[in-house]
């Protein structure tokens, strides 16, 4: 575990926001503390760390606008393929789309994040997301 995990406990299991999964797997220095200790406690639990299904549709379409190396979608792909990978996939079910409701559009414009936020409270678990919106609105977040 790493130096802050200790300083900063949480629940094990936890969903990453779409640039929180691709830090994690390419530049972890770009995650603060509180997220990399979340993060690193859900995989020595034994815990799956989800990310939304709205996240690898977002990477596949930034990597066909080339914002994206196609290397992130296919390490993200076999992260969720591999069951000692770590990452889970939680797809877009009735009970994420009836929690969208819950994360107000004023506070969270953009779709995909709604989705995202919707993810993580229909689960009950808390999103690691750096983004200010969606931590803004009423769920529980690390960063």
């Amino acid at each position: 575990m790493g130096k802050f995990s200790a300083r900063y406990r949480t629940v094990s299991a936890v969903v990453v926001d779409t640039h929180i999964a691709i830090w994690m797997l390419f530049a972890p220095q770009r995650l603060s503390a509180p997220s990399l200790a979340a993060i690193e406690e859900a995989v020595e639990a034994g815990e799956p760390v989800y990310i939304a299904a709205i996240s690898l549709v977002e990477i596949t379409y930034l990597v066909e606008k080339g914002r994206l190396q196609q290397e992130v979608l296919e390490k993200i792909n076999h992260e969720i393929g591999d069951p000692a990978g770590g990452l889970a996939l939680i797809p877009l079910d009735f009970a994420v789309t009836q929690s969208v409701r819950q994360i107000p559009r004023a506070t969270v414009p953009e779709m995909p994040d709604r989705i995202i936020a919707a993810t993580a409270l229909a689960f009950g678990l808390p999103l690691v997301t750096r983004d200010q919106q969606i931590r803004a609105a009423n769920l529980s977040t690390i960063w």
